[in-house]
């Protein structure tokens, strides 16, 4: 019988679908439980074009999309903390959401204990592309497993990096991937959960449409490969626990490293 309950906690709408949507969905697809948490509604992101909402009802809606996002990849609930998401200032500086660090960790904490989740899944060490609130994110799961459970309770961080990834923008290269996931077979359900975040379409494809020199699709730009590190607790030759041995077990025909316990670091090789 499959027994794997996941918490994935994300600073914004989008970052579960964009950065994760294939390995959360296909967790899900082999047995998995999943758990949504965001930490705020991304009431300073992007309106849509044209606009699809005003700035003062951005966060509604928003969070109307990522619960269609949520059903999408087959999550069995979805938490808010309800931190606001601040503008983005002059020259796109970006900002973290204002919350006390210790609190933030003992929330996170507490829904891990709600949830009751084996595992915790949230942004890399580099926030991705190095947003302030991505890693504000991870150091405060990284500080509420280390703090409230036992060494076993494992923290996966999402886009780890490894040779030749299709985005190497939101790779954090400071987190070596110990699975790299062709989730092909679940692409269709992340393309339907990306479709869901209407206001966010032209931030989804701008850059890459600009790098291609012409106007790109959301298919062709979603990456089709994702991957994890595993945060904590410390890495070992072997890791062994309960995602661990679960993608091990249930999705070894999607995993293209790190299917075999004494695989470990796959890309910190080359």
């Amino acid at each position: 019988m499959v027994d794997l309950t996941v918490l994935a906690a994300f600073a914004h709408p989008d970052d579960e679908t964009i950065l994760a949507g294939g390995i959360l969905s296909m967790l899900v697809d082999r047995g998995a439980t999943l758990h949504l948490l965001l930490a705020t509604r991304g009431e300073g992101g992007e309106l849509g074009e044209p606009p699809l909402t005003q700035r003062e009802h951005l966060g509604r809606v928003r969070e109307t999309e990522l619960r269609c996002a949520a059903d999408a990849l087959g999550a069995s609930s979805v938490v808010f903390l309800d931190y606001v998401d601040p503008l983005m200032g002059e020259n796109e500086a970006l900002f973290p959401f204002d919350a006390d660090f210790e609190s933030l960790a003992q929330e996170l904490a507490a829904a891990v204990r709600a949830t009751r989740a084996d595992v915790l899944i949230t942004h890399g060490s580099n926030g991705e592309y190095g947003h302030p609130a991505h890693t504000k994110m991870h150091r405060a799961s990284k500080l509420a497993v280390q703090s409230d459970f036992d060494r076993s309770l494992p923290l996966y961080s999402i886009s780890a990096f490894f040779p030749n990834h299709p985005r190497p923008r939101l790779a954090n290269q400071d987190d070596p991937a110990d699975f790299i996931v062709d989730i092909e077979p679940w692409f269709k359900y992340k393309l339907k959960a990306a479709a869901c975040h209407g206001t966010q379409q032209a931030l989804f494809v701008r850059r890459a449409s600009a790098q291609a020199g012409r106007p790109l699709t959301l298919r062709e730009v979603l990456m089709k490969v994702e991957s994890l590190h595993r945060a904590w607790p410390p890495q070992t030759n072997a890791l062994d626990d309960p995602l661990a041995n679960f993608l091990r077990l249930y999705c070894k025909d999607a995993l293209l490293s790190g299917d075999s316990p004494e695989e470990s670091h796959p890309a910190s090789d080359a």
